[in-house]
């Protein structure tokens, strides 16, 4: 042994061996039993680490290849089973401090060289030593060598996160090993300095830089998931982490303190100079100096960095006394941002706006960190502390205002949260605010819109508070009436903020309303109205000014009876004045004669816009003041008005001075521009038609002409087709936003509009309301983004309201243009013939409309007598031409004489069936109704696709078509129908056009589009043979031909005549099955519920089923004989099968289907059933995840099944189950799956166990208890444990008496043993939670929901507890974690609700589950910069009400649980105190557990409160309040009235 030892330690040491044979030896030797050496896992150790101590110190040049294969077998040993099986034992083995050394000296060497390629061993080696106790104290023992790792690793990963190579994990997940085990050693310091110091010298700038480059990565497919999703997210945490404990210390506040304060005062409080040389926030700001990084980088770290330090700063020492402290941090942090550079007077232009950006940004997050820990106190500062922060923030303002930056969102977020500290802060400016963010800012996007509009509505809020919106609107006037910047000028009040202005106009006394209004009318009326003519300039200061006034008018309160009478006066010469002052004086400048070339100038068109708004808002406020005020008197009235104005209510009835014949001119120029102006003319004569309607007498006359006005004043900008968005700002309509606006005001107001405009006008608008839907849906994508008003949003509004079907005209009118647009997608070489039925139906001289027109006030004014005076031989012409087409469509079907249409044209088809589909069909007259119907028959039969159609395509058309023909026939006119067509003649037509269409559709009977066509072509038919025999539409005649017809279908009956069988394909085979099946099941299910007193129905009903039966039997047997030898059954055949054998069972007593005496059924069609249940049986657990075949299978064992006879001989109900259980096994079977189709398994399974025998139950029992046995998990057979567990939770489903039920609860301890056994065995992989966990917490829950008053031993029922505190609840992702959740919680809630005796015996296994589901949560519901999904947050929410319902129900249900509210109580604080939740998670768990502190008595609250640890002992406090507050409060009060 000696000469071993010797031999190959001389070896090893030997310079004469080589290298090669030195690694072979030495991995020979670590590996080898039979080379026995003393000690020579370390001899080997220190070996492989003296030579690379050697080659690095440079005693030894070795080469590359050589050093890169001792790396290797270094990192071979140290991840070797044999090294953790030799530490377990408790064998000591280490290694030195120089291999620590020599690890961070190649790092160092791979970051200096800019390559990674060639540390992974490296890399590998310090994962293995640190993640070793006995090998990482080489690390933890000397904590530089920590820090230095730990820097060196930051800095390869900012060196690899700056590059543009894809990020692995390997270096990331070592980084945040080392990160965890640095702040280990960091707790156990007691040296807060030496800490700081250690920190700030090696570890700040790398942490700060790598947390930096880890925000703002923008992820890529090729990065490492694990990377960008968790590790990401936990280095930064532990960033914060390490920083916060390294740099802000409680110990470390004094030398904060005495550095951030001015020399007086520090010297005032201490008496003394400064005696510490630890300058924190020096040392700080130098670290954020040039050498943090490079200097592209270097003005984006330090802008992240700020707020992060600042945000840990406060997190440490902000407290009540120590906010100036705080405050003086706030100033030195800025300091470091670019943007304090201004503030002494540099150049704005040295940022570019992407800094610009980053810089508000972090400023935008200081002043967040302010505002909410409350850091300014106004009285404070100014009375202790001379108003220092009052200065550091008026300069801030200074430079936002004097630098502005409207086009970032942060500029304004900026600026609002200076207002909310302190609004004084602004004031001085505040011309420059209203001017920079809002009159004149550019923030057109929606990006910028948003927070430009919360600035403003804070303004408002503050102002309106104050009482000074006087003040804040002199300012606005002042801006407006500076020169505008260009003729772009936004619009002073966008759709939101008229929304906050009308909120703060509520709250503000009237006079102040006033006192504005007087302001702009006197600077309108004194400045502006003078100078207008010929000035854009002042056109613009018109245009904003009557937008104001606008504003203010149409949102302030209006007057009533109980407004006081000055209010009233004062009001009434506002509104005279602005008559008399503004709108005449505009008036007389407008109907000024011009030259055409004159007409069409900027000012001209701003000043007609600007007069007609005003005049419009005046007119209708005028009117609304009128009827809720008695005491308000129009200035009209006080005017003379000359009868005709007042008889044809012309502009003399509002505005006296001014005669029509002016007007005329003035509305000629209006409408020459289409912009505010056209479309304040519209909204004025909408107005006078609301008055007119007001009288008693209305005018007609008068009403007719102004709804064609309106009409014809949108016409011709509506037909060119151009058009964009709208935001419902009236003063921002322009020549684009024009159509949107005018469309907007007619759809608004059709039911004002429709019944005075002419059967023309009805026909425009439905062809413009076809027109927008059908480029709706090209635009659909883009709308929803959308928040503003366009053209196709307000069709889609009018389509999907409750108001078109009541607009009768107009929706007959939609109706027949939606025909004729599907008449012209025919091919034009036969869309001029007179006979295709489409053509018909929306020809324009048949009077479709004939049945609301006797009801209707519609009239057409060219023609008013001759529809007054409809003929009754006149109103049948409509049905005539319905009973014309009906006839001609059957003709055609008959004759084969299709019209063939391109792709193009069917997808034109089907955009336009889309919109038939969107209009309520129930709503249908009778004859549109039959006209719908008519449409979508003829193109289902009479339309062929041509040869290079996509045939799913088609398949999609002719779905389409059967799903609407059977909404229509579920409608409530569908009779309707039938006055025009035999039901027999639809059934024949659509299965003769879908049997020739067939030969298409060879290729595609595998796709889901073919089985979705199948399942409506199956739908259509159940649902018209329905109505035959429910509505006993001549049942008889009508099934029987239709059946004859199906008959004549076979190939083999030599009978079909109208098909061309040389084209007979397996598709046509399917279809026809599903007909016959169709028309059995019908005819099965009628029979089943008539009554027995109906013979004669039963009788007629059983002589057609039995040929229907037969022709069946002949079709499944063809296609099962065309069917290739061991192929899988079609799964067509299945429910024809099924209903074949349903059908059979539903029978009355007969002669052939009796029981024998050997109780053997004699039927011919036996053999059949017992073939077909075979084959199932057989193919069952090889159809994979074949939902369909699998839910129609079982569908056939449910029926099956029900008759114990009909079982082949030799086989029982026990073969049903092992099939089933063998499926469930499978490896493509999913719980997802499973879940599928659990109903049907319930249903065979309650079939099967309601008719075996006792002895049968016991061996299915004996088949699930082997399933749930431990082996099988052991054994990696993972799925036998879920079939046996969904087995079991189907056999809880099924209603088990007698013997059978006592056979299972007498093994139901060893099942809830065995689910605890595979639980504890599924836990230790994670993947086995969704396929093993989940489903044996439901069926556990289900197990003793059951087992209420039967499970009485209460060891069993707690057996339940040691599966729930067994269960992961962290590290899951988001489906397992909702899985496993909602599994414990059943679990919990099933043994609260039915064992409750069990609860209080092993009350602290409950609390201990329940406190698990409570800390998970908060774990997972706690507020994340970077919020998940809104899936992810709806199920966070969920489980959080859960929870709630839980202590709701443990508080009112459980009054002996009283005695455990109190340590309730103290474990909800305890984890509260470690995360901040979010709102909406915290409101749920709050409710919950204000509910158990409802059960505390005093006691318990004082003995939390001293028992409690200081920082939780808070959280208690504050809870508590608000228990007191809102909870408590609430609950007495409502006792209080309580009977």
């Amino acid at each position: 042994m000696a000469a071993i030892y010797s031999g190959i330690y001389l070896k090893l040491k030997s310079a004469k061996t080589s290298w090669e044979d030195k690694l072979k030896l030495a991995r020979f030797a670590w590996i080898s039993h039979q080379c026995v050496l003393p000690n020579k896992e370390q001899v080997l150790l220190d070996w492989v680490s003296q030579a690379l101590v050697s080659n690095y110190n440079k005693k030894h040049e070795l080469e590359d290849e050589v050093v890169e294969k001792l790396w290797a077998y270094l990192d071979n040993v140290i991840h070797s089973k044999r090294l953790q099986d030799l530490l377990k034992s408790g064998k000591t083995v280490g290694l030195s401090f120089s291999v620590a050394e020599i690890i961070n000296k190649r790092l160092s060497e791979a970051y200096s060289e800019k390559t990674q390629q060639n540390i992974g061993t490296v890399l590998s080696c310090s994962s293995g030593i640190l993640s070793t106790p006995s090998l990482s104290i080489i690390y933890t023992a000397k904590c530089e060598l920590l820090v230095d790792l730990l820097s060196k690793l930051s800095k390869l990963a900012c060196q690899q996160l700056a590059s543009d190579d894809a990020v692995g994990s390997q270096l990331f997940s070592i980084l945040q090993l080392t990160f965890a085990q640095y702040l280990l050693i960091q707790r156990q310091q007691t040296n807060p300095n030496r800490v700081f110091g250690r920190v700030t010298s090696h570890l700040l700038q790398p942490c700060l830089l790598l947390r930096h480059l880890l925000t703002v990565r923008n992820w890529t497919q090729a990065d490492d998931n694990h990377v960008c999703q968790h590790l990401s997210r936990e280095i930064r945490s532990q960033i914060e982490t390490l920083l916060q404990a390294g740099l802000f210390q409680p110990e470390l506040f004094s030398s904060y303190k005495e550095e951030l304060l001015s020399e007086q005062e520090s010297q005032e409080k201490k008496k003394g100079a400064l005696k510490t040389l630890l300058l924190p926030v020096n040392t700080l700001q130098t670290k954020l100096g040039s050498d943090l990084c490079e200097p592209a980088l270097h003005g984006a770290v330090v802008a992240s960095s700020v707020s992060l330090l600042y945000k840990l700063f406060l997190d440490s020492y902000c407290k009540a006394e120590n906010h100036l402290v705080c405050f003086h941090m706030l100033s030195r942090l800025f300091g470091c941002l670019r943007l304090s550079d201004l503030q002494e007077g540099g150049r704005s232009d040295t940022l570019f706006p992407v800094d610009w950006s980053v810089e508000l940004l972090a400023l935008e997050q200081l002043l967040n960190l302010v505002l909410s820990n409350d850091i300014y106190n106004v009285a404070s500062d100014r009375i202790r502390h001379k108003e220092v922060q009052f200065g550091f923030y008026r300069k801030l303002a200074q430079i936002l205002l004097t630098h502005a930056q409207a086009s970032i969102p942060a500029w304004f977020r900026c600026l609002k949260l200076l207002m909310s500290l302190n609004h004084l802060i602004v004031e001085p400016d505040l011309d420059d605010l209203v001017s920079s963010a809002w009159i004149d800012a550019e923030a057109s996007e929606p990006r910028t819109k948003k927070p430009q509009e919360t600035l403003i509505n804070t303004i408002f809020q503050i102002y309106s508070k104050l009482r000074q919106f006087p003040r804040l609107f002199e300012e606005v006037l002042t801006v407006i009436c500076r020169p505008a910047a260009d003729e772009l000028r936004p619009s002073v009040f966008s759709a939101g903020l008229t929304a906050k202005l009308r909120e703060c106009l509520l709250e503000l006394p009237p006079n102040q309303i006033l006192d504005i209004l007087c302001l702009f009318v006197e600077k309108c009326q004194t400045l502006i109205i003078p100078a207008v003519e010929g000035s854009i300039d002042m056109a613009l200061k018109l245009m904003s000014v009557c937008s104001v006034l606008h504003a203010f008018l149409f949102n302030m309160r209006s007057l009533d009876d109980v407004t006081p009478s000055p209010v009233v006066l004062r009001t009434q010469r506002l509104m005279a004045n602005i008559q008399k002052g503004i709108i005449q004086p505009l008036m007389e400048l407008l109907q000024a004669p011009r030259r055409e070339e004159e007409k069409s100038e900027l000012w001209l068109r701003k000043a007609s816009d600007a007069a007609l708004l005003l005049l419009y808002t005046w007119v209708e406020v005028d009117a609304l003041f009128g009827v809720s005020c008695s005491k308000y008197v129009s200035p009209t009235l006080e005017a003379p008005v000359t009868e005709p104005a007042a008889k044809h209510w012309g502009i003399s009835a509002f505005l006296p001075a001014v005669k029509d014949q002016c007007w005329r001119r003035v509305m000629e120029l209006a409408s020459s521009f289409a912009s505010t102006s056209k479309y304040c003319l519209e909204l004025i004569t909408l107005q006078k038609m609301k008055m007119m309607l007001m009288q008693t007498e209305a005018d007609l006359q008068a009403l007719q002409h102004a709804a064609a006005f309106i009409l014809e004043s949108g016409r011709s900008t509506m037909s060119r087709g151009e058009s964009e968005p709208w935001d419902g700002d009236i003063s921002a309509v322009t020549e684009l936003s024009y159509p949107t606006a005018h469309w907007h005001l007619v759809m608004s107001n059709l039911t004002i509009l429709l019944p005075y405009i002419s059967l023309k006008d009805v026909e425009y608008i439905a062809n413009v309301l076809l027109e927008t839907l059908m480029l709706a849906e090209a635009q659909e994508a883009a709308m929803d983004q959308e928040p503003s008003i366009s053209i196709a949003k307000i069709s889609l509004g009018l389509i999907h309201s409750s108001l078109l079907p009541e607009m009768r005209v107009l929706h007959c009118a939609f109706l027949t243009h939606l025909i004729h647009q599907f008449a012209m997608v025919l091919p034009t070489a036969t869309r001029d013939s007179v006979d295709l039925p489409l053509q018909q139906l929306s020809v324009t001289n048949i009077p479709w409309h004939e049945e609301i027109l006797t009801s209707c006030k519609t009239v057409d004014a060219l023609d008013v007598s001759s529809e007054n005076k409809v003929q009754k031989d006149e109103l049948s012409l409509s049905w005539k031409t319905l009973e014309k087409v009906a006839q001609c469509i059957v003709l055609l079907t008959k004759n084969g004489c299709p019209v063939i249409v391109k792709e193009r044209q069917l997808q034109r088809c089907l955009s336009l069936l889309e919109i038939v589909s969107l209009l309520k069909v129930d709503n249908f007259l009778p004859s549109d109704c039959t006209r719908c119907f008519l449409v979508l028959l003829s193109l289902l039969v009479n339309t062929r696709a041509s040869v290079s159609c996509s045939r799913l395509l088609l398949l999609k058309v002719l779905s389409t078509c059967l799903h609407l023909l059977r909404c229509l026939q579920a409608g409530r006119n569908s009779n309707s129908v039938l006055k025009v067509l035999h039901a027999s003649d639809v059934l024949e037509a659509v299965m003769t056009s879908q049997l020739t269409a067939c030969k298409f559709f060879t290729d595609v009977l595998t796709v889901p589009v073919w089985a979705q066509y199948v399942q409506e072509v199956q739908e259509f038919l159940e649902n018209f043979l329905h109505m035959i025999i429910e509505r006993r539409q001549s049942v008889k005649l009508n099934l029987e031909k239709f059946m004859s017809f199906l008959v004549s279908c076979r190939p083999d009956t030599g009978a079909a005549k109208s098909i061309d069988w040389k084209n007979w394909s397996p598709a046509a085979e399917q279809l026809l099955l599903t007909a016959f099946t169709t028309l059995c099941h019908v005819v099965t299910l009628h029979l089943q519920q008539l009554p027995e007193k109906k013979l004669h129905s039963v009788d007629m009903l059983c002589a057609l089923l039995e040929p229907v039966v037969l022709q069946m039997v002949r079709t499944v047997e063809h296609g099962l004989q065309s069917n290739t030898p061991n192929q899988p059954l079609p799964v067509a055949f299945i429910p024809s099968v099924t209903t074949l054998l349903k059908a059979d069972l539903s029978h009355p007593v007969k002669k052939d289907w009796q029981k024998e005496p050997s109780g053997v059924l004699k039927c011919p069609r036996v053999k059949l059933y017992q073939e077909f249940y075979s084959q199932i049986l057989k193919e069952l657990p090889c159809a994979r995840s074949n939902l369909q075949f699998l839910q129609f299978a079982l569908q056939f064992l449910t029926v099956f099944c029900s008759v114990p006879e009909l079982y082949p001989e030799k086989e029982t109900a026990v073969m049903v189950v092992f099939a089933i259980k063998k499926l469930l096994s499978g490896p493509a079977i999913t719980t997802q799956v499973i879940r599928s189709m659990e109903m049907e398994l319930t249903e065979v399974l309650v079939q099967v166990l309601g008719n075996c025998s006792a002895e049968e139950f016991y061996a299915i029992m004996r088949l699930v208890l082997q399933g749930l046995e431990v082996r099988n998990i052991w054994q990696q057979k993972a799925k036998e444990v879920l079939s046996a567990v969904t087995l079991t939770k189907l056999l809880l489903s099924c209603p088990l008496s007698g013997d059978k039920g006592k056979a299972f609860w007498f093994a139901s301890p060893q099942i809830i043993t065995a689910l605890a056994l595979q639980t504890k065995e599924a836990c230790q992989d994670q993947a086995l939670i969704s396929i093993i966990v989940i489903p044996i917490l439901e069926t556990v829950a289900a197990l003793l929901r059951q087992g209420e008053g039967i499970l009485v031993n209460p060891h069993h029922v707690s057996l339940a507890f040691s599966i729930l505190l067994t269960v992961p609840l962290d590290h899951l992702n988001t489906e397992d974690y909702r899985g496993v959740f909602l599994g414990v919680h059943e679990v919990l809630f099933s043994i609260v609700q039915c064992h409750p005796k069990v609860l209080l015996k092993a009350a602290p296994s409950f609390l201990s589950s329940f406190h698990r589901l409570v800390a998970s949560v908060m774990h997972e519901g706690r507020q994340k910069g970077d919020r998940g999904n809104m899936d992810e947050f709806e199920m966070i929410l969920k489980c959080a009400h859960l929870v709630e319902r839980m202590y709701t129900y443990i508080a009112a249900e459980m009054e002996n649980f009283t005695v455990f509210s109190a340590f309730i109580v103290a474990q909800y604080v305890t984890e509260l105190q470690k995360v901040t939740l979010h709102p909406a998670v915290k409101t749920h768990l709050t409710e919950g557990i204000y509910h158990i502190l409802d059960l505390c008595i005093e006691r318990d609250i004082k003995f939390l409160s001293a028992s409690l640890p200081a920082g939780v002992r808070q959280v208690f406090k504050d809870l508590y309040n608000d228990y007191k507050h809102y909870h408590k409060a609430k609950k007495q009060g409502e006792e209080k009235y309580t009977a």
